[in-house]
Parts: structure tokens; C-alpha cells; sequence
């Protein structure tokens, strides 16, 4: 499993996912890179992501919605804040309407993925940090680390593909 440490801080309101990839850092990079790749492992294995918006340009969004076993769907976005491929991508996460505009009550993730060569492969660290303890709580309550942690794990399957 790729997955390797998971922290949670909620000092620092912040979720940390270490992962280690047996893939070159530019090509972990094009599993974001491409929507259709991305759509493969955003999101836990029971619901399956759709990208309609996806561009990795600073000041872009991305947008997209999870389907449930259930049919029922689930929204998010994100706010593209930095990109620095194939090594740093950062942006403003949040969860959307049925018309996949931002929930504005919903709690907003400020997430920055890093990609580094490590003995071979790849060392991927995920952060994502709330404005507010109470707002990680909340994901936190909802499983995200559960979820976060079965998408990436299904990573390694995607780049043996």
C-alpha cells in the first residue's frame, strides 16, 4: 500500500498522507496531470470521481462530482492556487452543489500536494490545512482520512496499468 503515515494535527488544523509510488515523480505528476487518470483514484473505490471542469493552471478551477454506490452524487472543486509540475500543485478544495457550485458553508481545504525522487520512486506528501479546528473535525468526521487513504492507495494499481 502506498499510503505510509497519516497525521492529524488539530493544533495546526492540518491532515498530512505521506505515500511512497515505485513511479517516477512525472509520472505520478500525469495521474493529476489528466483528468481521465485522476478520475480513476479521486475518490474511494465505492464512488467514483467524474472531472467536467480540469485545468492545473494558477487562478483555474477544476470541478467534479463522486457517485455513491447509491447513484447519489457528491461534489467538489478546487481553486487552482499553484502549480509548479511536476513537483507542487496547490489549491483551495471544497465540496459543491448538485450543480457543482461551491457549498459555502461547507468546510474548504487549503491543499498542497509535493512530489519527490526517492530511491527510485516517488514520495508524495498531501497537506491540507482548514481555517478552523472545528472544519478539520468535521472531514475528519465524515472519514476523509478513510477515504483519502483507500483513493491513494489505488494509485500503485493505475501506474502498473
Amino acid at each position: 500500500m502506498p499510503v505510509t503515515d497519516v497525521t492529524q494535527d488539530i493544533d495546526t488544523r492540518t491532515l498530512t498522507i505521506t505515500a511512497e509510488f515505485a513511479a517516477p515523480v512525472e509520472r505520478v505528476w500525469q495521474v493529476y496531470a489528466d483528468p481521465r487518470q485522476l478520475e480513476r483514484v479521486w475518490g474511494p473505490p465505492t464512488h467514483p470521481a467524474t472531472f467536467v471542469e480540469h485545468d492545473l493552471s494558477p487562478g483555474s478551477r477544476c470541478t467534479y462530482f463522486m457517485t455513491g454506490p447509491d447513484g447519489q452524487r457528491y461534489g467538489g472543486w478546487w481553486q487552482i492556487t499553484e502549480v509548479d509540475a511536476p513537483h507542487r500543485l496547490a489549491f483551495d478544495d471544497g465540496f459543491a452543489d448538485g450543480d457543482l457550485n461551491p457549498v459555502d458553508t461547507a468546510p474548504v481545504a487549503r491543499s498542497v500536494f509535493t512530489f519527490e525522487a526517492v530511491d527510485g520512486g516517488t514520495r508524495a506528501v498531501y497537506t491540507s490545512t482548514y481555517d478552523t479546528a472545528e472544519a478539520l473535525q468535521q472531514v475528519l468526521d465524515m472519514g476523509v482520512v478513510e477515504g483519502a487513504t483507500t483513493a491513494i492507495n489505488q494509485i500503485d494499481g493505475l501506474l502498473a496499468a
